[in-house]
């Protein structure tokens, strides 16, 4: 952990809608569509594809995955961590031929946060519109990581590919119940203050403030401490995430490139393509 600049909770952190009417004050958030990728790969460079909060509906897809030598998923690849939903998944990552497939977890795979499963009693879950018997299959399941055996799984961890380094974290602040939920302020700083400085990617399930947050309510839902922590200490050159569908897209505050990659729209039907994006290779460093 990068203790070399010390973080406290923002004032504001309860209120992100009026935190960020202060901070685009002095900072932007600016939507950019860079040229997607095409052709071959230099030799300098990996192509690195995006996709987020396919929440089970894969099969519905009418576009290919583009090719690319990492892929990457920010969470929400079920609907509610099911056993079968899990299984599907790891199914398809198997038949996608990057080198490299990163998966975090989001607030929707159940079966995958202890915390959740542990010390939550069943009735009390909120179904979201989906049926309680699912759900309750689900917080029931034991060991459920050990299924996804066709990608490199994150969780408040670290992997190098092609050496460049890849940080996942699936925490969100408070929304909508479910897994990995974590009050605003100091909890979710304890978890951004586990990633190190200086990584290449940063992938979380939660938007930071400010980009790819706002919700159709018109309030929204990024979290303060992780942009605050993005820009200040752990500085990554790409930040990728998902959680709010309508987010998706590219931003930048004009030096971190943020991208909402989430797959499904407001109906929970998967319509936004994959992002891709080349990253240089480290100095020093080849592509075999």
């Amino acid at each position: 952990m990068s203790t070399d600049i010390d973080l406290s909770v923002h004032p504001l952190t309860q209120d992100p809608t009026k935190a960020w009417e202060k901070f685009k004050q002095t900072q932007k958030s600016i939507k950019i569509q860079p040229p997607i990728p095409k052709g071959p790969v230099a030799d300098d460079k990996v192509r690195i594809v995006c996709m987020s909060d396919t929440h089970s509906k894969i099969s519905l897809m009418k576009f290919d995955v583009p090719l690319g030598d990492i892929f990457i998923h920010a969470g929400d690849f079920t609907s509610c961590g099911g056993l079968e939903e899990v299984i599907d998944f790891n199914n398809w990552l198997g038949t996608l031929p990057h080198k490299y497939k990163i998966v975090i977890a989001g607030n929707h795979e159940l079966s995958f946060d202890p915390t959740f499963t542990q010390h939550t009693n069943i009735n009390d879950i909120p179904t979201l519109g989906f049926e309680q018997d699912l759900i309750k299959n689900a917080v029931q399941q034991k060991n459920i990581k050990n299924y996804l055996t066709n990608c490199i799984y994150l969780e408040d961890s670290m992997t190098e590919c092609f050496g460049l380094k890849i940080y996942g974290s699936p925490w969100q602040p408070e929304y909508g119940g479910w897994a990995f939920n974590i009050p605003r302020g100091q909890s979710c700083l304890d978890k951004w203050n586990l990633i190190p400085a200086g990584i290449d990617v940063l992938v979380t399930h939660s938007p930071p403030l400010g980009h790819g947050d706002d919700c159709c309510s018109g309030v929204r839902a990024g979290c303060v401490e992780l942009l605050l922590s993005v820009q200040n200490r752990i500085k990554p050159k790409y930040h990728v995430f998902g959680h709010v569908h309508e987010g998706y897209g590219i931003t930048t505050d004009g030096k971190i490139i943020y991208i909402n990659a989430s797959s499904c729209d407001l109906r929970y039907l998967p319509v936004n393509h994959p992002i891709v994006f080349d990253i240089a290779l480290p100095k020093g460093q080849e592509k075999k």
